[in-house]
């Protein structure tokens, strides 16, 4: 039969390929995770676990096992938190992911608010992307997640919750003041992370042209040195302006290309009350 130890360790295996490192982080032997691994082999039937060389990988029915377990964990270990939660929560751990801008902005605020309404809450903040911090919130890995996203966007897959928690406006940031994107179109163009770019691009297209992306840093202080240097122009949402902000750079505000920030659960609601106590907070930050 299997059960949540096996579990556990053909988790720690995968994301280490190595017996030695998921005992490490266990604190098993070598033997024990050996051990373990061959009476999951028993309890499936499957052979997940093959050796090369001094090493080992995961078989195709490894992987599938472990993508499964590794959320499996996930789930038992937010249900551990959500129980100690119920206990008036004055005990427990609930955790959120939100990218850099949100991180340093949002979350600072809304953590002083948690910790003020709930001192027994213990709060764990990860810095992910929107994409990275979806799938950790469905690996059971964060409670919440914090992400922006676009009207336009196609929807989040099926199981996400999403809370509308503020409006973040894009601006053009130049050295140039009471500047616009058409004084732009030949211009050289400073892009971001991936899903930066995009938002990036699609605003320019809305106006007519494709910018010329000729330098890319997704570090805002960089991004506005650069400006100011005049080595080209680029947008940032006010989240990222509220982080950090060069005074030798001029700033112009796109009221038509706000995106949207919202807090994102996981699963069958009703949300457990830390999560709720979370994103509570989180909206209270913002007003």
């Amino acid at each position: 039969m299997i059960n949540l130890v096996h579990l556990k360790v053909l988790a720690a295996v995968a994301r280490h390929g190595s017996v030695t490192e998921a005992a490490k982080e266990l604190q098993y032997s070598q033997p024990s995770v050996s051990h373990h691994l061959s009476r999951l082999e028993a309890a499936t039937g499957a052979k997940l676990v093959q050796r090369v060389g001094r090493g080992i990988r995961l078989t195709p029915e490894g992987q599938l096992l472990a993508s499964r377990a590794t959320e499996i964990v996930g789930r038992v270990d937010a249900a551990t938190n959500e129980l100690a939660a119920h206990v008036g929560l004055q005990a427990g751990r609930v955790r959120l992911a939100a990218n850099a801008s949100a991180m340093s902005t949002i979350a600072p605020r809304a953590a002083a608010t948690l910790a003020q309404e709930h001192p027994g809450l213990e709060l764990s903040l990860i810095d992910r992307h929107p994409v990275e911090a979806l799938q950790a919130l469905r690996h059971g890995e964060v409670d919440v997640a914090l992400i922006y996203r676009h009207a336009d966007d196609p929807a989040e897959d099926e199981g996400f919750r999403l809370v509308h928690v503020a409006d973040d406006p894009i601006y053009l940031v130049s050295q140039r003041p009471d500047d616009s994107l058409a004084n732009h179109r030949h211009s050289a163009w400073i892009g971001g992370c991936e899903r930066c770019r995009e938002e990036l691009i699609a605003v320019c297209r809305r106006e007519g042209f494709t910018p010329r992306l000729a330098s890319a840093s997704d570090d805002i202080v960089v991004v506005q040195a650069l400006v100011a240097a005049g080595i080209g122009v680029t947008t940032l949402p006010g989240l990222s302006l509220q982080a950090h902000r060069r005074p030798d750079v001029h700033t112009t505000e796109l009221p038509s290309y706000p995106r949207q920030i919202y807090a994102v659960t996981y699963g069958e609601p009703p949300d457990p009350p830390a999560t709720i106590a979370l994103i509570q907070a989180i909206r209270n930050s913002i007003r």
